[in-house]
């Protein structure tokens, strides 16, 4: 396999001040007219008007200017934007397995996170050791960044623990699979962080679907009347499952934070760049007591919601192709080339990099044990009950019947 997808073949900290802020904020005009380029370019697909899109990397690779957040990222070397793109690949490459290995049987279901790097990856490098990080189920980016062995992700996903890391020790929260709650622990957790006096912010990701729940709309009301030091990431893939969200909202997702007091603001979701500079800037406003931001990576899931799902029944594949063209490692890759920042050897080196991560991630999963398949019966109820008891004993001897006179 590939370092690229076949799709992408195809085609600090600065002031942080209260100024900065209100210039980012939800229809605040002066931010606009400081930005040149492509960075003043408008989200497509919006409703409710047409919102600024924060772009520092252009779909071809172009690097363009904004007073506002180019200041967020002015410390960023050559090095870095090496390590950005690597990270972007392998998390891809990892996901690309996961997947491979779902199909094969290896495990139950899998989330891919196919076209979504770029918001992972940026927002992910502009945490801190000390911030807390509260995710869905597919922030497999995310979990790369702080430090979580991806191999420890799939034991979940095969049914062989519950979460398989300690959150503390990377402040990286278990997956939470019930949609929308995590921003409520994320809430509670920055009010306490708040009440410690600690130097320190929580991020909370969830999806455009998720941004319908009402655990995360009581999270927004908590965390703005609080001041918590919060920031909501909302990756705006576009569908939540089948639906799109022209059907779910009838206004731009970031505007949402208006009617709740706090900032709001859509970044280019496929560059990796924007994604860490804004990112950068709403974790400073939470660490400086000016508390929540709301943040929508307007990105693309170019996979399916999950390993269970057709995303061929409810969408085009026009639509799909409009968006592999702004791939995000194929973007980042043209600037770096362009711009000298990366030779052939490095594009060698990593791809040797990502068969060696594949390889690892393959004879990780297969010498997990296999799920115990009678653990489903257990904690059903408190004190046992005699139909569970009936139903295990009925799926025990059902499952004998497959096994040989030669025990296998």
């Amino acid at each position: 396999m590939t370092v690229e997808s076949t799709a992408a073949r195809k085609t600090r900290r600065s002031a942080g001040t209260k100024s900065a802020a209100s210039a980012s904020t939800t229809g605040t005009k002066s931010a606009a007219s400081k930005r040149t380029g492509a960075a003043a370019k408008k989200s497509p697909g919006a409703t409710g008007g047409e919102p600024e899109l924060i772009q520092l990397l252009t779909p071809e690779g172009e690097r363009v200017q904004d007073a506002t957040y180019d200041p967020y990222i002015a410390d960023i070397t050559s090095e870095d934007l090496r390590g950005l793109y690597r990270d972007m690949v392998l998390s891809r490459r990892f996901d690309a397995e996961a997947t491979s290995l779902q199909r094969q049987g290896e495990l139950g279901l899998w989330a891919s996170m196919l076209g979504q790097e770029a918001a992972q990856i940026g927002s992910g490098r502009a945490t801190r050791d000390d911030d807390y990080v509260f995710p869905t189920y597919r922030e497999h980016g995310v979990a790369w960044c702080r430090g979580v062995d991806p191999t420890n992700l799939l034991g979940m996903f095969r049914g062989v623990n519950n979460g398989g890391w300690d959150p503390n020790s990377n402040n990286f929260h278990l997956y939470t699979i019930v949609i929308g709650s995590q921003t409520l622990h994320a809430t509670g957790y920055a009010m306490g962080v708040a009440k410690d006096g600690a130097d320190s912010a929580v991020i909370a990701y969830f999806g455009d679907g998720a941004s319908s729940q009402g655990d995360v709309l009581e999270a927004f009301n908590f965390g703005a009347v609080y001041n918590a030091p919060v920031v909501f990431f909302c990756q705006n893939n576009q569908w939540a499952i089948s639906e799109p969200t022209e059907r779910q909202m009838r206004v731009p997702l970031y505007q949402r934070a208006q009617g709740f007091g706090f900032p709001g603001v859509r970044v280019d979701g496929n560059d990796v760049l924007a994604s860490l500079a804004v990112t950068r800037w709403a974790l400073e406003r939470a660490r400086s007591g000016e508390g929540p931001t709301l943040v929508e990576a307007f990105t693309y899931r170019m996979g399916a919601h999950t390993t269970s799902d057709d995303p061929t029944k409810y969408r085009a594949d026009e639509e799909r192709e409009a968006w592999e063209a702004k791939d995000p490692i194929l973007r980042l890759r043209t600037y770096l080339e362009a711009a000298n920042h990366a030779d052939e050897a490095f594009f060698a080196e990593l791809e040797a990099e990502s068969e060696t991560l594949g390889k690892r991630v393959r004879d990780a999963v297969r010498a997990m044990p296999d799920p115990d398949s009678l653990a489903i019966f257990e904690h059903a109820y408190a004190d046992g009950h005699a139909l569970v008891d009936e139903e295990r004993a009925q799926f025990a001897a059902y499952q004998a019947s497959f096994v040989d006179e030669g025990g296998n």
